[in-house]
Order: structure tokens, then sequence, then C-alpha cells
């Protein structure tokens, strides 16, 4: 019979036991689960509740069950459901009565709302760790080439000269919200339930406080029923890994174009590559795609959270318990491709004549005709549409831009002189943007100073 089972008359069937059990996937809570128990047993001899001789049986057996469990020693059964009644069902099997002394003043509730917020911490901080070492090899990939210029992108057109550095550090920047979101979720998760029983509270007097001190959480939890209800900072947790995700996405996808036939730019390393089953000469971006395509699940668990939340009655209802299987997916899913990407960036090749030969196309250069003119006093509008015009007329006449002579740039371009001719030099274009959080050399070198104090 199930430690709750007092009011039944049979046993739970056998496919509703299979159906109902979260133990396959909640077991990983085991560390949190019984670092909440100890505190809170803790809790209970300080109030009163229980013999301090019992909390120190309990506490002690904990640790035990906790080194049977890591030495994989530890017995599972469905019919116990959850690693909770796992936990518990063994601790009464070692200290008898003793043991069933350690889920006064608790529910499951507010058990498992407590697990769950402890492991999210944890794993917040893992994640924002490996987060930062993304950074520190996109940081370091980009210092070694500080002055590799390459064609900038919009549209998925040839827009200006950009610094190869300059890209990477944007995915920089990405990351670094997505470490920041990361770091404001937990401060949501960052508070302490244990303590509002079922929906209710309880009748005993639970120091709730001390509990929270004991587990170094920012404070408790104000409201009993909210505390067993709210998943909002797991759906927030999903939403920050899915922004997550998506740059990743993005990053992948340029990684895949640079490193096709056509843009040529870099070559991954063959250890994040495969192969063709059929074509021997073949070598895919198969980590790249891969990404992209997790992207999507991460997505998938953060509909699925809002969609388990979306018409829960109050309070706690078993539909919740699912929200473990797409938390830790997404969770799982984020680490994975946490671990692959800094050392498949650190890698990475680059070639740096193939770009440097695509960002030289003269007309990459069209804005800074256009800049120069407004130096010049000419209405940024007027000076765009005789740029191009000048554009226009190069294509009609069969000329690169950079081939016209000044005669023929002052067809379309009346204010052009000598100067205009020199303004086809990709470097030129890409150094002279200085200002903040340009493109320019000096700007490009300033971010990269910036980051590689910052990230250490």
């Amino acid at each position: 019979m199930a430690l709750w089972g007092g009011r039944f008359s049979s046993d739970t069937n056998a496919d509703v036991a299979k159906y109902s059990e979260s133990i396959s996937f909640d077991k990983r809570l085991y560390r949190h689960d019984i670092m909440g128990s100890r505190a809170h047993v803790k809790m209970l001899a300080k109030a009163g509740i229980i013999p301090q001789e019992s909390a120190d049986a309990i506490r002690k057996e904990l640790l035990n069950i906790q080194q049977e469990i890591e030495s994989g020693n530890f017995k599972y059964d469905i019919a116990l459901e959850d690693i909770h009644m796992h936990i518990e069902s063994r601790l009464i099997e070692i200290l008898g009565t003793e043991g069933a002394r350690v889920h006064s003043g608790r529910s499951r509730n507010d058990q498992v709302a407590l697990d769950i917020r402890l492991y999210l911490r944890d794993e917040i901080d893992i994640i924002i760790g490996k987060i930062r070492e993304f950074q520190a090899a996109l940081v370091d990939t980009a210092s070694r080439h500080p002055k590799q210029i390459i064609p900038g992108f919009t549209h998925l057109q040839h827009a200006q000269v950009v610094l190869f550095a300059h890209h990477l550090l944007a995915y920089v920047e990405m990351l670094d919200r997505d470490a920041e979101r990361l770091a404001d979720c937990r401060k949501r998760i960052d508070v302490m339930p244990l303590g509002s029983g079922a929906l209710a509270g309880s009748t005993l007097p639970l120091d709730r406080e001390f509990v929270c001190q004991e587990l170094n959480f920012s404070r408790v939890t104000r409201n009993s029923m909210d505390a067993v209800a709210d998943r909002d900072f797991a759906i927030e947790l999903a939403s920050a890994l899915s922004i997550f995700a998506m740059h990743t996405s993005r990053l992948s996808e340029d990684l895949i174009l640079w490193s096709s036939q056509e843009f040529d730019f870099i070559e991954l390393d063959d250890a994040f590559c495969t192969g063709s089953s059929l074509m021997p000469q073949k070598k895919n971006p198969d980590v790249c795609e891969l990404t992209r395509g997790k992207t999507a699940r991460i997505y998938g668990s953060l509909t699925a959270l809002l969609t388990l939340c979306k018409a829960l009655p109050m309070t706690y209802n078993r539909d919740l318990q699912e929200d473990k299987v797409a938390l830790f997916d997404a969770i799982d899913t984020a680490e994975q491709i946490l671990a692959v990407y800094p050392p498949m960036i650190a890698s990475m090749q680059i070639k740096p004549e193939n770009m440097r030969a695509a960002a030289t196309d003269p007309a990459l250069m069209a804005t800074d005709i256009a800049e120069k003119l407004v130096e010049l006093g000419v209405p940024f509008r007027t000076a765009h549409h005789r740029v191009g015009s000048f554009v226009k007329w190069c294509k009609e006449n069969g000329k690169a831009l950079d081939e016209t002579t000044l005669e023929e740039m002052q067809i379309t371009i009346p204010e052009a002189t000598e100067e205009f001719l020199n303004l086809f030099d990709p470097d030129m274009s890409a150094g002279k943007r200085n200002i903040t959080g340009g493109t320019g050399f000096d700007a490009v070198s300033s971010q990269l100073k910036f980051w590689q104090e910052k990230l250490g």
C-alpha cells in the first residue's frame, strides 16, 4: 500500500501505476530532495515538533540514502511513484516509525516545489558558467583575427564591409543577454516554498525563515496557494533557454553558410562534422544543423509548459507533474549545445583570402560615397539618390564602381572629386567606423578589450 493509501481499500491498478509514475524522470532531484528534507527536520527539532534524537537519526540516514543512490545500489519501484516517496519509504524502512516523522508539516506539493527550485538554482549557475565559456571561445577567435574583413549582410545580400571579429562579437552580446535573463530568472526561482503544505500552510509552528536560511534562499513565499501552484519560474526559464537556443541557431546558420562552397569563409574541424553514407566527398556541418533542430525542441518545451498551466484551477493539480518532462528536456538540450559549441568555435579555421576577396566588391562602399557627400553638405536623401544613380549607370555600362573615371562619376555625382576615387578600399571603409559600437579597427579593439576583461 502506498504511503498515502490509508483511505483506500485496494492497491493502485498496475497500468495506472505505470501511467502516473514520475520516478523515471524526477529521480534526478534526489540530492535536492535530501537537502530539503535535512533542512526540514532540523527545523522540526528546533521548533520542538519532533525530538532532536529523531532529527539527528533522520539527517544521518538521509546522507546514507544519498550515498546509496550515488553508488547505484538504490532500488526503484514505480509503485512508489516519485523520488520523494522513494526516499521517505527507504527512510522508514531503515528507521521505522521514527523515519515517518520526516513528513511532519509538509506535503508533496510544497516538497516538489522546493526540490525543483533548488535544482533549477544549481542548473542556472551551471548554464551561465557554460555560456561564459562560449563567449570566451568567440572572443578568443575574434582576437586572433582582429583586422580580418568580410562582407556584412542585410537580407542575405552583400551590404557593407565589417570586421570578422565584429561579427563574432555580436553573438557575444547576444549570449550576454542570455546570461542576464537567466540570472534575473534565478531571482524568482530563489524563493522558499516549503511550509505551504498542500495549499493552506500548517497548524504546526513551522519556522519557515529558518529553513530559508538553511537552504540559502533569498526569501520565503508569501502565499501558500501560489507557492504550490506557481510554475511561472519554470516557464520563464524555458523562455530564456528558447531565446538562447534561437541565438545559437542564428550563429549556426552563419556557420553553415560560411562553410558552404559558395561562401568558403571557414572550415569547421572534422570532429564537429559528419560525412554522407552515399557521397564520399561530403563534409556536413551536422552540429550546426542539429542545433537548428534542437532549438525547435526547446521551443516545444516552452509551449508545453504554457499549455500545461493555461487552464489549471488553483491550486496544485497532478497535471503539474508533467512540468519536469518539458523543463528537464529544455535544460538538457541547452547544456548539450553548450558542450559542443565552445570547442567547435575554438577549432574553427578561417580562410582570410576568401573573406577578403568577397569584401573587395566596390559596391560595398556605396554608402561611404553617400556619407562623403554628406560631409560636403549634401542632404543625405539627395546623396543617396545620386549614389543610387551612379550604381545604376555603372550597371548599364558594364563597369564596376571602382573602374569609373572621375568624369564618369560626375555624370551622376557632380560634387565628386579625386578623393572619391579612393573610397573603394575595404580596409579603409571598415577602419573609419570608429564610433562606439562600430566596426572600425579601434572600436572593435575596444570591444575585444572589454570582453577579455569581463570574461577574465
